[in-house]
């Protein structure tokens, strides 16, 4: 199996999660926050919907500049998906045009003309558009138990979907 299907066949299975995930945001709770400091639930599955195929598109290239921006709120949970949705095509794509070939090229974050970080492309995917989606997706779902929310099943049985549990 070529490196770019191992990569589409992850992301797909773990795509189909993050999106039962995201469909438990409640739209009346976009705004609400656990703390000061941290991103509103809205923010965070904006986040947790685009960021693959934001990141991932950064490979195309092989030097992104940042710049700060910031991404918007969303003003619902239709919105959100309809990111998540887009956000795998665009991955697949971005690895189908790149190829194994383009994964193993070197890849540059820089701000300011100052090198951030610098890796093989490979590896911004392994660790950025999946490893970093991951984390994002289990803050999420912290979240989501924080409002009282049923949290799906992401690696197993949850608190709220367990098809082990006796049932009564």
């Amino acid at each position: 199996m070529s490196m770019v299907a191992a990569l589409v066949e992850e992301l797909e299975t773990e795509g189909k999660t993050t999106r039962r995930v995201l469909e438990r945001v409640p739209q009346d709770k976009l705004t609400w926050k656990p703390h000061p400091k941290s991103m509103s639930l809205g923010y965070l599955a904006l986040h947790v919907a685009s960021s693959p195929g934001a990141v991932c598109s950064w490979a195309k290239d092989d030097v992104k500049e940042f710049t700060g921006e910031k991404q918007p709120d969303p003003s619902s949970v239709a919105e959100i998906l309809a990111a998540h949705d887009k956000s795998i095509s665009t991955v697949k794509e971005v690895l189908g045009k790149l190829g194994d070939d383009g994964l193993m090229k070197n890849w540059q974050a820089k701000a300011g003309g100052a090198t951030l970080m610098a890796m093989p492309k490979a590896a911004l995917v392994r660790a950025i558009v999946l490893n970093h989606w991951y984390h994002h997706r289990g803050q999420l779902s912290v979240y989501l138990r924080l409002l009282d929310v049923p949290v799906p099943s992401i690696y197993g049985p949850s608190a709220d979907e367990n098809p082990f549990a006796a049932r009564t």
